[in-house]
């Protein structure tokens, strides 16, 4: 799919890959840079995947408020979590938007805008850092590219896995809960942490996740599909039918990489720009982009150059909580700093999901009382191999 043609000359902007970050920052540039050329390039032909993403109102500052009103799909005033012991309500707004509502939005926008272009069905051979070659050989060139092609291209040993199934289902009858549940972790911790993610979509409608922080990425999807049709029955959800189904193996870094803004820039997952501890991506693709549309990309750009180092040290210290996760902990005991977390300030829990955590944030969730099941001894002996 072609939606128009490049001319030879050097474009402002190719953008290699087509999903949420790349979306986010069409979108920015859209609307702060709309001047600006841009060309698009996806290997698949259905841009945009097939996904649901979701973020708290605190991952948008107040300036890209407008931007992501429109991708929107559907949004709770607060959101419940669950552990043995812990049942808590988050007072903070949540909201989702899904590849749906992202496609609908990004090709209106590139029918309508002259110099916004987007080619699906071609596959980038080589990215450079002013110039894209494809795999039939032809070049497209740009001032700035950006190369956000997917967790599979992450360039770190995955030794840390996040794992989910997702089924999108149709109810016969109103779901029986009204906000979402970012973690139910009351179930059977097999193979590593495991919890159950529920956003309520509708009254007729729901989306279930099972997902594991698990040592190993294999994920048997048949079985974890009838694992989350139990759990929804159990729970009062009366199935119609399964409408979609959605799932993913993400490596989890144990240390921090990426995120350094050289040229070609690698962004979203493979390039260390999204939350190494949650494995949410809006936040951090969000202010990407924002900062790629003020600025050129350019490193040595001020404005540019403070949200690097401000990422980097946020990312470190989220890669460290992942060490003490996967390497402190028994797999059937990681549960307990999760729910530990969850008995800290909202804010607190704000700002981390934001990934904008200050100095005494990262003191108060590093200091007082260890969860149960930490081993610092254990996490001693494995960090030469983390």
């Amino acid at each position: 799919m072609v939606f128009r043609l490049s001319s030879s000359e050097e474009v402002d902007f190719v953008l290699v890959g087509a999903g949420l970050q790349n979306a986010l920052l069409t979108l920015a540039l859209s609307e702060l840079r709309p001047a600006a050329s841009v060309v698009l390039l996806e290997g698949s032909e259905l841009p945009f995947g097939n996904h649901t993403w979701c973020f708290h109102a605190g991952d948008v500052p107040a300036s890209a408020e407008a931007l992501v009103e429109p991708l929107v799909v559907r949004r709770w005033p607060a959101y419940d979590v669950r552990f043995p012991g812990l049942t808590r309500r988050i007072p903070e707004v949540y909201s989702a938007t899904t590849s749906d509502r992202v496609r609908r939005i990004l090709l209106e926008r590139f029918r309508t805008a002259p110099n916004l272009e987007l080619r699906t069905g071609v596959r980038a051979e080589k990215v450079a850092a002013h110039a894209v070659t494809l795999e039939d050989g032809s070049v497209v060139r740009g001032k700035t590219v950006v190369d956000a092609r997917g967790p599979s291209a992450a360039p770190f040993a995955a030794r840390a896995f996040q794992k989910f199934v997702g089924l999108d289902l149709a109810l016969s009858k109103p779901s029986p809960c009204s906000l979402p549940v970012l973690m139910d972790a009351t179930v059977p911790q097999t193979d590593g942490f495991r919890f159950f993610y529920v956003l309520p979509l509708s009254e007729h409608r729901a989306l279930i996740e099972d997902t594991y922080f698990s040592d190993g990425p294999e994920l048997d999807a048949d079985s974890v599909c009838s694992e989350i049709e139990h759990y929804a029955v159990a729970r009062g959800f009366e199935i119609r039918s399964v409408l979609r189904q959605e799932q993913g193996v993400l490596p989890l870094p144990l240390r921090s990489f990426g995120g350094r803004g050289e040229a070609p820039i690698s962004a979203g997952y493979a390039g260390g720009f999204f939350h190494p501890a949650t494995g949410y991506s809006f936040p951090v693709a969000l202010r990407l982009a924002l900062a790629l549309a003020d600025s050129d990309g350019n490193e040595g750009d001020g404005g540019f150059e403070r949200f690097l180092v401000e990422h980097r040290t946020q990312f470190r210290f989220a890669a460290f909580l992942n060490r003490l996760l996967f390497t402190a902990f028994r797999p059937e005991t990681r549960w307990n700093a999760l729910a530990r977390f969850y008995r800290l300030p909202v804010g607190v829990i704000r700002r981390f999901y934001a990934h904008d955590t200050t100095l005494s944030d990262r003191a108060r969730i590093m200091c007082g009382r260890p969860p149960h099941g930490l081993s610092l001894p254990t996490f001693l002996e494995k960090r030469a191999f983390a």
